[in-house]
C-alpha cells in the first residue's frame, strides 16, 4: 500500500518525535546532534510557511515525515531542499519514495527551479539509490565530513535535481 502524504499539524508532533529521535540517535544518516532535545527537534523540523512539514500515513500509523523549504534565503531561494525520515518498522514499504515524490511535486508547484540535498551520508545507500532513481545527481562529495558510528569518517554527498 502506498502511504498517504499530508501536511503535518502540531497535533502530529507526538507521532513525529519518536521517528526523529530514532533516526537522530542512530547517528548513521543525519548530521544532527544525537543529544538534541525534543524542543530543539520540534523547532528544527516543524518548519513554517512558506516551507512545509508532512507526514506519511500508512493506515492509522504515521510511518514517516519530511520537511521542505528554500535551501538558502535571498538569491539562493530558488532552490529547494528537504529532509526525510522513516520509522525503522516502515522501511522498505515505499514510505521514503512517497515522501520524496510529494516533496518534488510541492517544489515544482511553488516554483522552485531545483532541489538540492546538502549532506547525504555516502553510506546511506538506500537514500542515495532512492534519490538517484528520481533523477538526483551527486554533484560533489565533501570527504570525511561525517563521523559514522560503524564506518568512521565518510563523505557527505551534495545531490541536485533540476526541476525546470
Amino acid at each position: 500500500m502506498t502511504p498517504r502524504i499530508r501536511d503535518a499539524t502540531p497535533g502530529d508532533w507526538p507521532t513525529i518525535w519518536p521517528i526523529l529521535r530514532e533516526v537522530v540517535v542512530a547517528a548513521d544518516t543525519f548530521p544532527y546532534d544525537p543529544d538534541m532535545t525534543e524542543d530543539e527537534a520540534r523547532a528544527m523540523w516543524m518548519v513554517d510557511s512558506p516551507g512545509r512539514t508532512t507526514v506519511a500515513v500508512d493506515g492509522a500509523e504515521v510511518a514517516g515525515t519530511a520537511n521542505m523549504y528554500a535551501n538558502r534565503a535571498g538569491p539562493g531561494a530558488l532552490v529547494a531542499s528537504a529532509s526525510f525520515m522513516v520509522a525503522s518498522a516502515a522501511r522498505g514499504r515505499g514510505v521514503g519514495r512517497a515522501l520524496v515524490e510529494d516533496a518534488l511535486s510541492w517544489a515544482r508547484a511553488v516554483g522552485f527551479s531545483a532541489m538540492q540535498f546538502n549532506a547525504v551520508a555516502e553510506t546511506n545507500a538506500a537514500a542515495v539509490a532512492l534519490y538517484r532513481s528520481v533523477g538526483f545527481e551527486i554533484v560533489g562529495t565533501v570527504p570525511e565530513a561525517f563521523d559514522h558510528p560503524e564506518h568512521g569518517l565518510v563523505g557527505l554527498h551534495v545531490m541536485h535535481l533540476k526541476l525546470r
